[in-house]
């Protein structure tokens, strides 16, 4: 196992790479460093040979991943210090799309906002019966305005898509089932027993194939790299606004947000 500080990283006898976001007293909401790591540990899984899947999950039973970590952009405007200056949160879900091997999401718990997104944008998500899905840029004063909403529609089409992002609702494990959103959900105990003989399945089939099917998968999604770096561009003028900063503000100092002065019909 490799020490991170936000993150776990082992290598299962199921030829999968376990990467375990570690930050349950924030609802393993992701910063700079969270990123950071994951970032490093995905190419880790990449190089390894023995490594045939990647399996991401987050700890404790309470949250896959919350997202961005609000609470830290209240506390300081960003998502804090990382060792290059920079949060790749874009290149950390190119990442996950461009690894030859799969990536299965073991959704643990609530899978809100970024962690959303990235459980969307695995090849497959194995859910917990307890866990809850859902979006909620708006009401924290953020978004995703790339693969968080143009891929999520062509998961779940786009109706669904957009009530999933306007309205900014929860849904339960089963009602992201119905919706095309996860591939299959089992008993909490069961969780990570089921997403490794998801990984024991795939590690016996030829990696080469695999690699190419991925590609072939992901090309005719690719463009929205583009529009995720422009919706991303997009947010870091947004996010330090005083309609941005309202919303983190809001999650914070738990009260609702007061976004009525910042209406403005165009």
């Amino acid at each position: 196992m490799t020490d991170f500080g936000d993150i776990t990283y082992e290598v299962d006898d199921s030829a999968a790479a376990i990467i375990t976001i570690n930050r349950p007293d924030r609802f393993n909401a992701f910063r700079g460093q969270t990123v950071e790591e994951m970032i490093e540990a995905f190419k880790m899984a990449w190089v390894d040979t023995s490594v045939r899947s990647v399996i991401l999950t987050g700890a404790g039973e309470r949250a896959f991943c919350s997202g961005g970590d609000v609470k830290q952009r209240a506390e300081t405007g960003d998502y804090g210090p990382t060792k290059n200056g920079l949060f790749e949160i874009v290149y950390l879900q190119k990442l996950i799309r461009e690894i030859p091997k799969p990536v299965i999401a073991a959704v643990n718990g609530v899978a809100v906002g970024g962690g959303h997104v990235l459980h969307v944008i695995c090849d497959v998500s194995i859910a917990s019966s307890t866990a809850r899905f859902g979006q909620a840029g708006p009401r924290v004063g953020s978004f995703d305005a790339g693969f968080g909403s143009a891929f999520l529609a062509r998961v779940v089409g786009e109706k669904k898509a957009r009530e999933i992002w306007f309205w900014c609702r929860q849904y339960s494990a089963d009602e992201a089932l119905d919706m095309g959103l996860v591939n299959k959900v089992v008993a909490p105990d069961d969780l990570m027993d089921e997403a490794k003989s998801w990984a024991e399945e795939v590690k016996v089939l030829s990696p080469t194939a695999i690699k190419v099917l991925k590609n072939s998968f992901n090309a005719d999604s690719d463009h929205m790299v583009g529009l995720t770096h422009m919706a991303m561009s997009s947010l870091d003028l947004f996010a330090p606004s005083a309609e941005g900063m309202e919303g983190a503000n809001a999650f914070a100092e738990k009260r609702p947000p007061e976004f009525d002065k910042y209406v403005e019909w165009h």
